[in-house]
């Protein structure tokens, strides 16, 4: 039996989850509004949570947690939804 990688979940459609999210989010902010280089929280998945570089995180799993990975600048650089 093949294990599967809680991480990214590709055996459960995880990695089209991600590639959705993905495409709505590489290289925008996160802020209150919603336009070209910023995308709105309000629209963000219930589960969700935004770490910044440096940011320490617990390892605990969620299935239906989104994982917004910011650069130095604020920006999106990569997600991961479970």
């Amino acid at each position: 039996m093949p294990l599967v990688d809680p991480i990214t979940n590709s055996a459960a459609g995880g990695d089209d989850k991600n590639q959705v999210w993905l495409n709505k989010l590489a290289g925008k902010k996160i802020g209150d509004v919603h336009n070209e280089t910023t995308f709105a929280k309000q629209d963000l998945p219930e589960e969700h949570r935004i770490i910044e570089p440096g940011s320490m995180v617990t390892k605990d799993f969620k299935e239906n947690r989104l994982n917004i990975h910011l650069n130095d600048d604020g920006t999106v650089s990569h997600v991961n939804h479970q």
